[in-house]
This record gives structure tokens, C-alpha cells and sequence, in this order.
């Protein structure tokens, strides 16, 4: 495993295929490769004056979101499919809650993106600022800073796509992808190094809604995991 990515368990156990997919589709939807991969070159696009309006209005849209609240169906190119709910407070917060059977949870608590297999009762934590998730969840977010590149710009009838890759990653990117006018985020679709994709899609999306910060937390049979714990 790589250092970036460490495990806190209360149990011991063998993991089960079925944990051990189920992670697998988690990992490649919130962090794109940890390995040390050589760097992909990446060519950025030509942005003309409408590319860049849209990008800003991306951009002042996803920066004027506090919270957001949202059902979703996730699914693979592998041809799995899995649903729950989605929970944005930015900055820095997100909570993805998968419904049964899946037996895992994913939390950004600010600092870490955190993996709780249920079943084994096991924690993954990795940096948050590494995975694709920090895009949603990231303060002041800058799609023109050069620390994101923008590779593609899709649009279609109400419609704007936009794919990102990070400076100096090994080969994945994010799509995003909006409804238009207004602007809404609706869908985001992950593909690691090795090809494989992973979509989410919003539905019945609600916007600046309370939630109790207890939600950010992660909860394990032996206690509460918290920021400071490693």
C-alpha cells in the first residue's frame, strides 16, 4: 500500500470478493491512482473567449455552493451499479453514503478522504488534496490557476461537460457535468489509469440545507474516528 494511504481496523478479518470489489469501485471513484506512476503528459485546451466565460461560470458556481444534498446512482464501466445519498459542505466536507447492501461509506472531513468498510469494520484514510474529490470540495476552487488543466469542453442542447486533469497526475481526470441555465451540477464521471470509469449521478438534488457536522465524522464498533487519529 502506498504511505499515502493507511488503515485503522477494529477487527481482523479476511476480507470478503464482495468487500474487496466494492472498495475497488469506492477507490476509483474518489482517488485516481496512489502508485508511483510516471506523469502523463497532458495537453491542455486552446480555450477561446467562450470557453473561458463557461469555465468561470463553473467556476463561480461551484465556489457559491455551501451545501448540497443529493440522491445518486453510481456505475461503472465494469457494469456495476450502486445508489445512496450525497452530502456537500464545502469547504472541505462531503459525506457519501451508499444503500444497502453496500457496506461502505466515504467521508471528506477536511483534511482526509476517509473509507469505512462496515463489514470489516476498517478505516482508509487518504490525503484529501489527492484525490478528485478536493475539486468539489476545495476552497476558493481555480479552474484557470494551472494546478487544474482543462482538457475538454462539452456542450450540448442545455448541457456543458468539462474534463480536468491535475498538474503532473499519472493519467486520470474528471469530467463534470452540468444542466445550464441555471447552472447545475448533475454528473461526474471518474476514469482511472487504467481506463476504468466511474459515473455519479445527481437526482433530486436540494441546495443550502442544515446538516448536523456530526455526519463528517466517521463512526467506528470501537470508537470515533477523528481528523488527529492516524
Amino acid at each position: 500500500m502506498s504511505v499515502a494511504a493507511k488503515s485503522l481496523s477494529g477487527k481482523s478479518a479476511k476480507p470478503s470478493f464482495k468487500s474487496l470489489f466494492l472498495k475497488s469501485v469506492a477507490i476509483i471513484l474518489l482517488a485516481l491512482s496512489l502508485a508511483g506512476k510516471a506523469t502523463a503528459e497532458v495537453t491542455p485546451l486552446a480555450l477561446k473567449g467562450a470557453d473561458k466565460s463557461d469555465i468561470l461560470r463553473v467556476q463561480k458556481y461551484l465556489n457559491g455552493l455551501v451545501t448540497l444534498k443529493s440522491r445518486f446512482l453510481q456505475a461503472s464501466s465494469t457494469g456495476n451499479f450502486a445508489e445512496g445519498t450525497f452530502y456537500l459542505s464545502r469547504p472541505g466536507k462531503m459525506r457519501i453514503e451508499y444503500d444497502p447492501p453496500v457496506q461502505f461509506l466515504i467521508v471528506a472531513d477536511g483534511t482526509w478522504l476517509i473509507y469505512h468498510d462496515k463489514e470489516l469494520d476498517q478505516i482508509t484514510h487518504l490525503p484529501l488534496g489527492m484525490t478528485p474529490a478536493d475539486i468539489l470540495v476545495q476552497d476558493n476552487l481555480s479552474l484557470l490557476s494551472g494546478e487544474l488543466i482543462v482538457t475538454k469542453i462539452e456542450r450540448g442542447p442545455g448541457i456543458i461537460g468539462i474534463t480536468l486533469v491535475r498538474k503532473d497526475d499519472d493519467g486520470g481526470q474528471i469530467t463534470l457535468i452540468f444542466s445550464d441555465k441555471p447552472l447545475q451540477l448533475k454528473k461526474w464521471i471518474v476514469v482511472d489509469p487504467q481506463g476504468i470509469k466511474t459515473s455519479v449521478s445527481l437526482l433530486s438534488t436540494q441546495r443550502d440545507i442544515s446538516f448536523d457536522p456530526k455526519i463528517f465524522n466517521v463512526k467506528l464498533k470501537s470508537g470515533t474516528w477523528t481528523p488527529g487519529d492516524k
